[in-house]
């Protein structure tokens, strides 16, 4: 059996590989450079795909969506907008998610994947549209019609929080040490920005020590 992981180098992705692991799949990774400022996900990334022990990991390069969105688009991409400590809707990258299954539907049926595992988590839900269920139906109804096959999309996630996550990561051995969610591309994770704050706060609700160390980021904004 072969699956694609979706793999950004963060917590969420790490951990839906592994439960493809866990379940028997032999696993072909895609990450991808959108042209984010964190590049840093993509080298932590690498460190998970060995750890789990992939096939084959490929880094996908569509840094161009960059160019295409244009600046002022999102923080993610922006450099000159200021990082925010909550979440705001400068931190949505528009159909990322939707992009990034179709790139993986096409190689998924050149190396005859039954399945593509991506992380989206139930509190991601919330905000963020293509990480919701009736998203996940309607790409994957797309997906099959697409390549005329039974090539399946699986958010394993779904129903879990962010802490839920976690404490599932360690059960399936995940290293997550080696994990990145800052949005910034520093040494160490800023420990200020939405993602690092959502970081902290999982590990503390999860009970589970946090094995991040953090710095404090002068560029991230102040909450209002």
């Amino acid at each position: 059996m072969k699956a694609v992981c979706l793999l950004s180098g963060g917590i969420d992705s790490a951990t839906a590989a592994a439960i493809a692991k866990r379940e028997g799949y032999e696993l072909n990774c895609l990450s991808f450079n959108y042209g984010q400022i964190a590049t840093k996900e993509i080298e932590s990334a690498k460190k998970i795909v060995e750890a789990l022990d992939a096939k084959e990991h490929r880094v996908v390069d569509i840094s161009f969506l960059k160019e295409l969105y244009g600046p002022g688009a999102t923080a993610l991409l922006d450099e000159h907008i200021p990082m925010p400590e909550k979440f705001e809707q400068s931190i949505i990258v528009p159909f990322r998610n939707g992009i990034l299954l179709a790139i993986a539907a096409g190689y998924a049926a050149t190396v005859g994947a039954e399945v593509i595992f991506y992380g989206a988590q139930g509190d991601d839900a919330q905000f963020y549209p293509d990480c919701r269920q009736e998203f996940v139906s309607a790409i994957a109804r797309a997906i099959s019609l697409g390549t005329e096959s039974k090539l399946a999309v699986r958010n394993p996630l779904a129903d879990k929080t962010k802490a839920e996550v976690i404490k599932l990561a360690v059960e399936l051995g995940v290293p997550l040490e080696l994990t990145w969610s800052c949005y910034l591309n520093r040494e160490l994770h800023c420990g200020r920005c939405e993602s690092c704050r959502n970081r902290k706060r999982a590990f503390e609700e999860a009970g589970v020590k946090d094995p991040t160390i953090y710095a404090k980021s002068p560029e991230a904004k102040p909450s209002a």
